[in-house]
């Protein structure tokens, strides 16, 4: 399959806008809707409508045969999946979406990381340590309030951590997915897994936190949940996967960049987020150091082609 990739070309970049541009809203929505339905809630039923939906898909498609050599795995990935959308829902009360839409995509600096370990055929090249060093520092410049520790928003900074923590959660998600018989086994079975097991302990964190009563249908909380479950968590990654299979990974990888742009826009027009010249620095330094890491290949063509080398 993979001597069938190509180069990602206008149609590509035009898809991965549109992906782009629904990945990035989607922290916005989380927000905007938290008063009237928690975000933990919003996360189970987005998990469980396109859980749903997945598997009517499998049942169609097939794909049910793989669930005897997959389900350890596919318990653990989805376990880190429900993780993740704790992390995320428990930080944007915190936080804003602008914040939480930069850190969650640190989670390429965390796979990288695991694959290192995991797998020799992926060990880490320079120019890729050079993107983690570069990421992690932005992090800390995006952290740090202030010139001293009195400016400080410490609950702020309590959810930016919640939205690394989130991205390490998305980031070893991966590396399971990556490590195990899932990478194997059909992205519709590896989605249901992470959606189905992600709904059933978010429904439990919700029971347990009292927020499971923290409901309330307004339109805007059935648009939130409605969008999340349909168009982000089913519908755009059944595309993700579709592109994944057709065009090369490292050129998707830097177009997929524009999520945390687009949503640190969403978060500053409608929102009315601000932000602070620390963040923006860190954040700059974030998705240089991941761009760096994600697709060290492009870089380096690029690097080479800029240094007149062949």
């Amino acid at each position: 399959m993979s001597a069938t990739r190509r180069s990602a070309d206008g149609f590509a970049l035009q898809v991965m806008l549109g992906l782009c541009l629904v990945w990035g809203i989607q922290q916005v929505m989380i927000k905007w809707a938290a008063p009237d339905i928690a975000p933990v809630m919003q996360a189970a039923g987005r998990s469980g409508i396109s859980a749903l939906l997945v598997g009517l898909l499998i049942c169609w498609k097939g794909g049910w045969d793989q669930v005897s050599s997959t389900w350890r795995g596919g318990l653990l990935a989805g376990a880190l999946f429900g993780l993740e959308f704790f992390f995320i829902s428990e930080g944007l009360q915190l936080t804003t979406a602008a914040h939480m839409s930069v850190f969650l995509y640190t989670a390429p600096i965390f796979t990288a990381l695991g694959v290192h370990w995991l797998l020799p055929s992926e060990r880490l090249r320079p120019v890729q340590w050079l993107g983690i060093i570069l990421a992690f520092a932005g992090i800390a410049i995006a952290f740090a309030g202030g010139v001293s520790w009195d400016n400080l928003d410490h609950r702020m900074l309590m959810g930016d951590a919640l939205g690394v923590l989130a991205g390490a959660a998305w980031g070893a998600t991966t590396v399971v997915v990556r490590a195990s018989r899932l990478s194997e086994a059909p992205v519709t079975l590896t989605l249901f897994y992470q959606l189905i097991v992600g709904f059933v302990g978010l429904v439990l964190i919700a029971i347990l936190s009292g927020q499971v009563t923290h409901v309330s249908l307004t339109p805007v909380a059935v648009a939130s949940v409605l969008f999340q479950g349909l168009v982000v968590s089913f519908f755009s990654y059944l595309i993700w996967f579709w592109l994944l299979r057709r065009y090369l990974a490292a050129n998707l990888a830097v177009f997929s960049f524009m999520t945390p742009l687009f949503g640190v826009t969403f978060g500053v027009v409608l929102l009315g987020e601000a932000l602070s010249l620390n963040f923006i620095i860190g954040a700059v330094l974030v998705l240089l150091g991941i761009t760096f890491v994600s697709a060290e290949q492009w870089v380096r063509r690029r690097l080479r082609r800029a240094l007149g080398q062949h």
